[in-house]
């Protein structure tokens, strides 16, 4: 889609926010209490919703060890080998998630245009559907927590609805004051989740030694080959148990490897194993405590205080999800994939803390309207899956072009690689179809318009930019300028600065002020803004300058798609040309196109004015870029698409 190349995709990370990390146990922490709170709540429903009325299962001794089997090994082989020891070293200069790979996918195959944009697409897919799984993790995770009220006192059932959506609405509520009070306390309450149900899992396990013949993988094997039809069915619950995987590789950026691999490791895997072992071992010994095996688990006074400790769980398992939400906006954004919005930074020392209004409140409906739509944690996990396991089999998808065409592995130990991960990948995701009527078609939908709407914005900001390329004629903006000063245009003092997408076309704001007011500032820089499709671009890197004639230069000013766009800062920091930057003498003009669909060119009729529409409410321009109000000058026209 024409997007700047990745240069150098197998360098290192160069962080702009500087070269020193904390320690390896502070980093350790941090990650427990933000990568982990969406896996580490799923033994809240898992078993539930496997055993659950509507799966046609029998709650017998083979089932169960076969389940607890299939979970066990889910986790050993889809996060343990394929995230933690394969994807997490796919980084793109140190970052994860999907938009990075994307990029780092891409630039790979810059070469290979016609592969390349077929890349984007997908990946622009992936992107999509995390949308949807991020309205789904909040309603489902808090919600499964609330429902152990019905568990400590079934008179409390009516309760549990309201008590959600306040939770909910608390959280949502809470996003425009920043993370970083309570991300201090994340990590030391995630520690205390994962010992105390691993504690408890243990425990029952003791009681139940029996359900240890479920680490047999030949266990998980024989429920699938005697079972078939109905395994298939049941695998679409068990990948319950691996929602937030992807968590692992999106917050590699904020932690590294190897914090998220010691953790993993060391706390989270043997925890998880050890609950979902000890509910195998608790519903051999006592199958009525079906309706919510996590939380009998424990005795009967100590079910009050895990509400409370899993309520705090699943909104840390929220908020991670929610704050990943932002993150993947702002780097759509920066990639040409969504339209500029306003996005507020909550923190002045960490420049990943931000808040995006107006993706928190469409989330806020969205989930909203999950827990009323399906009012149960076991109804709402048949809607939960289908994205989950999208986004994954996507990732593996482009994993394969990162391993052959970036670290250029010959195709044998590619295609073994990758293909089967993508088989297992793929199942799970062929599983998850069979619930699309049950539920699944929630977050499908939520995808497929986030899907149309990026896709429309990426492909509507290529053709608007290619008409204005041709609109601004063949004549090189050097020559223009040359004939411009030989008619000695009246000069008056200050810098006039002119955004442009194209460095060597001549900008529509510039003809207009010259036909205008008939005056050419002192200085004049043209200045295009470039996003690479690496995360981070290092400050002696930022601005580069080039004269073209007396009084006259070109400016690039590029960065990452995760760097803090700040033009007047970027240029204030350089002195490069002899040029100087006073901002009470420079004026900003800006261009701002009127879009005019038209059928016969480009896109449907109805993805123009899409786009047209999306354009006329844009954020503004001028607070993205941090331009002062009172120094910026608009000028419009109208492009035909």
């Amino acid at each position: 889609m024409g997007r700047p190349a990745l240069a150098g995709p197998e360098a290192e990370r160069i962080d702009a926010r500087g070269p020193h990390r904390p320690a390896l146990s502070s980093l350790a922490l941090a990650a427990l209490g933000v990568v982990y709170g969406d896996i580490g709540t799923s033994p809240l429903y898992t078993l539930s919703t496997v055993f659950g009325p509507g799966s046609g299962l029998p709650l017998n001794v083979f089932n169960i060890v076969g389940i607890v089997s299939l979970i066990f090994w889910s986790l050993m082989v889809v996060v343990s080998l394929k995230y933690v020891v394969l994807i997490l070293r796919a980084n793109n200069h140190g970052e994860g998630g999907i938009m990075a790979l994307l990029a780092l996918a891409a630039s790979s195959v810059a070469t290979k245009p016609r592969l390349r944009h077929a890349l984007l697409v997908v990946g622009v897919m992936g992107a999509a559907l995390f949308f949807g799984d991020s309205v789904i993790t909040p309603a489902i995770s808090v919600l499964s927590a609330v429902e152990g009220l019905e568990v400590a006192a079934p008179v409390l059932k009516t309760w549990v609805i309201p008590v959600t959506l306040g939770a909910l609405i608390a959280l949502f509520l809470m996003q425009k004051h920043g993370t970083s009070g309570i991300g201090a306390v994340f990590g030391p309450v995630m520690v205390l989740w994962f010992v105390v149900i691993g504690i408890a899992g243990l425990v029952n396990i003791a009681a139940m030694p029996a359900i240890l013949l479920a680490v047999d993988p030949l266990q998980g094997l024989g429920f699938c080959l005697h079972h078939r039809w109905l395994a298939f069915v049941a695998l679409g619950a068990v990948v319950l148990s691996l929602t937030g995987a992807e968590a692992l590789y999106a917050d590699m950026g904020h932690f590294g490897k190897r914090p998220i691999r010691v953790t993993w490791f060391g706390m989270v895997f043997p925890a998880l194993a050890l609950n979902y072992l000890g509910q195998g071992a608790l519903l051999l010994a006592q199958p009525g405590a079906l309706q919510n095996p996590f939380y009998r688990l424990f005795p009967q006074w100590a079910i009050f205080p895990m509400i409370v400790l899993a309520t705090i769980a699943t909104v840390i398992a929220s908020q991670a999800v929610i704050s990943g939400t932002y993150s993947m906006t702002k780097q759509a954004m920066q990639l040409c994939f969504l339209p500029r919005i306003n996005i507020v930074h909550t923190s002045e020392r960490e420049i990943g803390q931000i808040y995006v209004p107006g993706i928190n409140w469409t989330l806020l409906a969205a989930v909203v309207a999950a827990v009323l739509g399906f009012g149960s944690s076991t109804a709402l996990g048949a809607a939960y899956g289908v994205a989950v396991t999208g986004t994954m089999l996507i990732t593996t998808f482009l994993t394969f072009f990162v391993v052959r065409y970036a670290w250029h592995y010959n195709w044998a130990l590619c295609v073994f690689a990758t293909a089967f991960f993508f088989v297992i990948d793929a199942t799970f995701f062929s599983a998850n179809l069979l619930k699309i009527v049950e539920g699944g078609w929630f977050p499908l939908v939520i995808a497929a318009v986030m899907f149309t709407i990026m896709a429309t914005w990426g492909r509507g900001w290529e053709m608007m930019l290619a008409e204005a390329r041709v609109r601004a004629g063949t004549t090189p903006l050097q020559l223009y300028l040359t004939s411009l000063l030989a008619r000695a245009p009246v000069r008056v003092g200050g810098t006039a600065i002119f955004l442009t997408p194209n460095p060597d076309a001549v900008p529509h704001a510039l003809v207009n002020n010259l036909l205008h007011n008939r005056v050419l500032h002192e200085r004049v820089v043209f200045l295009t803004v470039v996003t690479k499709e690496v995360p981070w671009v290092p400050d002696s890197e930022r601005v580069a300058m080039q004269p073209l004639c007396p009084g006259c230069f070109r400016a690039t000013v590029t960065y990452g798609f995760k760097d803090e766009v700040d033009l007047p800062q970027a240029l204030g920091s350089c002195n490069i040309a002899g040029l100087t930057f006073e901002p009470s003498e420079t004026s900003w003009f800006l261009s701002r196109a009127a879009v005019v669909p038209k059928s016969g060119r480009g896109m449907a009729l109805w993805r123009e004015r899409l786009f047209a529409a999306m354009l006329h409410n844009v954020g503004n321009i001028a607070a993205f870029f941090k331009l002062p109000a009172n120094r910026v000058i608009e000028v419009g026209a109208q492009v035909e698409i």
